[in-house]
């Protein structure tokens, strides 16, 4: 680092980002976790919850699009190589489009099986396209291909937020920690 500090996300930049990501988390897990259970209350509930918090996260994303182009995040520091900048934004644009495919992907699966989703049990959504199984399969199929390339993309972006924060000390971290300074 060259001694001054590089300037930070705005405060509603690092909120979105960091709700997104304690939810992201979250619904890896829950649906990891719930595809194992047996049919019956918890099973259900626990979809119910994946798809309601799903439906939250692409609302959540529609807002960080919106944000970030009506506000430009501060550059990389100039320590950061032009290939790795160039790599990062792509890596940025892909997650982004991966917390928008998601949820989507989840919604056309519910509405295919015929399940009609209800957000946090009150919010009726419209059925995206009509009842078809093979659709169904088809897009369960999408929705666990997406899932694990999001899973592979966060594994890649921590591991560089790592390596440019602790290995190469260029602050990118500090640059998105909430509880720091703006």
């Amino acid at each position: 680092m060259n001694g001054r500090a590089e300037p930070t996300h705005h405060p509603v930049a690092k909120a979105l980002h960091w709700i997104s990501a304690l939810l992201v988390i979250g619904l890896l897990g829950i649906g990891l976790w719930m595809t194992g259970l047996p049919l019956g209350f918890t099973k259900l509930y626990a979809y119910a919850w994946h798809k309601w918090i799903g439906l939250v996260v692409l609302v959540l994303t529609a807002a960080r699009l919106w944000w970030r182009w009506r506000h430009r995040p501060p550059p990389l520091p100039g320590s950061v190589a032009a290939w790795q900048a160039a790599l990062a934004r792509v890596a940025h644009w892909a997650l982004l489009g991966l917390l928008v495919a998601m949820p989507v992907s989840g919604w056309l699966m519910s509405s295919a099986a015929g399940v009609s989703v209800h957000w946090f049990g009150y919010l009726p959504l419209p059925d995206l396209v009509p009842r078809d199984q093979d659709l169904f399969e088809t897009l369960r199929t999408t929705h666990h291909v997406l899932a694990r390339c999001l899973i592979a993309l966060l594994v890649v972006h921590v591991a560089a937020v790592v390596h440019h924060d602790v290995v190469r000390r260029h602050g990118v971290f500090r640059r998105m920690w909430p509880f720091g300074v703006s």
